[in-house]
């Protein structure tokens, strides 16, 4: 047996309405047929850009630990849904036009963090809410690191108040294990991290591997 997700565009879709945009997402409905001559049935869903999100690591000689133990470059923002300040993975919106995730996460390092990798992978793909939500996920990890000599960047709103801290990568995981970490792309990098150095980095997937993202989003909507 195979475990591999698979596209499936073989549903009838027999309607789509976009009901509401905004700057990072908007609100689908669709009427579409499970099979063949079934009744149809309705089904809504927030469309969304996609997003990478990055585990920047250093160890050995450029951790900041005395043994030199792996350490993950987080950052605390205030996410006002959930109402909570949240450890999470610098990360960002797919939001430019044909930009690929090595480059969006490239981006969302330097302007968050002031930071630059010269050794990219990818780590894990996921659908943030596949039940509801469009949005494509890949964390990726970085390596080689060094800080940017000039960031232009301005930080404003919630990522004002960024404070980019380095944390032993065992503590991370453990606090994602016991509960204290609860944003999904952090959660699933760390534990991946962990996973993936345990192994000493095989199987280890290029920053550029092929990836099952949403065919359909915020720019590109389904056509009858």
């Amino acid at each position: 047996m195979q475990l591999r997700d698979e596209r499936d565009l073989s549903r009838e879709l027999v309607s789509h309405q976009r009901m509401w945009s905004g700057p990072v997402f908007a609100l689908d409905a669709d009427t579409l047929r499970l099979e063949p001559g079934a009744d149809p049935i309705g089904r809504q869903y927030l469309a969304h850009h996609g997003a990478v999100a990055v585990v920047a690591l250093r160890e050995g000689e450029d951790s900041s630990q005395p043994d030199g133990a792996p350490e993950v470059l987080m950052i605390r923002q205030y996410r006002h849904p959930v109402r909570a300040n949240l450890w999470e993975l610098p990360a960002g919106l797919m939001d430019h036009a044909g930009e690929s995730a090595l480059v969006a996460a490239e981006r969302e390092l330097r302007e968050e963090t002031d930071m630059e990798a010269l050794t990219w992978h990818t780590l894990v793909d996921v659908f943030s809410s596949a039940g509801c939500l469009t949005e494509s996920l890949r964390v990726l990890l970085a390596r080689d690191l060094r800080r940017v000599e000039r960031n232009d960047f301005v930080r404003e709103d919630e990522e004002a108040d960024l404070r980019p801290t380095w944390v032993p990568l065992v503590q991370a995981v453990d606090a994602a294990l016991a509960g204290q970490i609860h944003n999904a792309a952090a959660v699933a990098g760390l534990l991946a991290t962990e996973r993936m150095r345990a192994k000493g980095w095989q199987g280890l997937r290029s920053a550029d591997a092929p990836w099952l993202r949403a065919p359909y989003g915020f720019e590109v909507e389904p056509e009858l």
